[in-house]
């Protein structure tokens, strides 16, 4: 019991954080400050909640080291295995 409750409170958090993050950007979106390459004058000069652009680069950085990591390691198995 003690370890489904500990699966379904990650999978909680992880939920709470998806939603956080889709809410910020519909509000981005909705109010003509996401990452739309706009002018900020296009949104009454107000900048997003959340710099876009740095996310991005983040994300395509993180995949980029999963798969350098994963790549790796299937390397590394692949010599002790053969």
């Amino acid at each position: 019991m003690t370890e489904r409750l500990a699966v379904e409170s990650m999978l909680f958090y992880f939920r709470k954080k998806a939603v956080t993050i889709l809410g910020v950007y519909e509000y981005d979106s909705s109010t003509g400050r996401a990452g739309n390459g706009l002018p900020a004058s296009a949104a009454g000069g107000k900048a997003p909640m959340v710099n876009w652009d740095v996310v991005s680069d983040d994300w395509h950085n993180f995949q980029s080291n999963v798969r350098s990591t994963t790549d790796s390691i299937e390397r590394k198995l692949q010599q002790h295995s053969g």
